[in-house]
């Protein structure tokens, strides 16, 4: 089974790039961030003709998550993160796919930090925190997916001392992502690349990419009741090459079938 996340960057503006990879990667199960598109507009049929099931939970303009099942639809269990009624952003969505419970993220970003949208960005990972215990009680199969905006060590970012005051790389956000994992999930890429420098973001200005000066902002963490079939573990950074790409690239795993 090939689980992965793609922050896109705007769903319809990046479609022919997605369904490129689609057609080349043929994931068994796909999160999506950043549709930046109402529900209204989420291209339904296009994915539906590339042999995708799918849930989306859009946001004119910003954010917006969806989960694609390649021959399947997804069974959705939630949509939005519990632990703040008013907050309208659309940035959780859950749902079952081959028994697997699959969560999809897209952590806010938070700057400019110190302030208001860096506060937001640390109540909203303890609500995620909160919620991910709810999860590991259930002692079920799950994986956390998406852009969690965060770099949890300086393994994992070009150069850390131009990031240490950016919200992506404070050590308050580290600190949260760290006590998440510490619940008992595993951190998928980490754990099978665990002394390389690898990245899952080039930003799109002063040549990040053609430097190379990459940010792993994209995470997936496996529950103790699925990590022992981590098989493997990788980013198709050749996408974040390609013309009018996202400036994400797609992560995925491999997982084995179950015993």
């Amino acid at each position: 089974m090939k689980i992965a996340t793609f922050n896109v960057n705007g769903v319809n503006g990046r479609l022919p790039v997605l369904l490129r990879w689609l057609a080349e990667a043929e994931p068994d199960v796909v999160c999506l961030q950043e549709l930046k598109a109402p529900d209204e507009r989420f291209p339904r049929g296009q994915i539906e003709k590339a042999g995708y099931g799918a849930i989306w939970h859009g946001q004119k303009s910003w954010n917006g998550v969806a989960i694609l099942a390649r021959g399947t639809q997804p069974i959705e269990t939630r949509r939005g993160l519990p632990g703040d009624p008013d907050d309208g952003h659309s940035r959780y969505i859950e749902a079952a796919v081959a028994g697997v419970l699959i969560g999809c993220i897209y952590l806010p970003n938070g700057n400019p930090a110190p302030g208001p949208k860096f506060a937001y960005k640390l109540r909203w990972f303890d609500r995620l925190t909160e919620y991910a215990s709810e999860l590991l009680s259930l002692d079920v199969p799950v994986v956390l997916a998406g852009d969690y905006n965060v770099m949890p060590t300086d393994l994992d970012v070009y150069k850390p001392e131009r990031w240490r005051d950016d919200a992506l790389f404070r050590p308050e956000v580290r600190s949260a992502y760290h006590a998440l994992v510490a619940q008992g999930w595993t951190d998928a890429l980490r754990t099978m690349h665990p002394g390389e420098r690898i990245y899952t973001f080039w930003d799109c200005f002063r040549n990040a990419w053609g430097r190379d000066a990459g940010l792993r902002l994209d995470h997936l963490l496996l529950s103790p009741a699925i990590a022992d079939r981590l098989r493997a573990a990788n980013v198709d950074r050749a996408v974040r090459g390609w013309e009018k790409a996202s400036d994400h690239a797609p992560v995925w795993i491999e997982l084995a079938e179950p015993k």
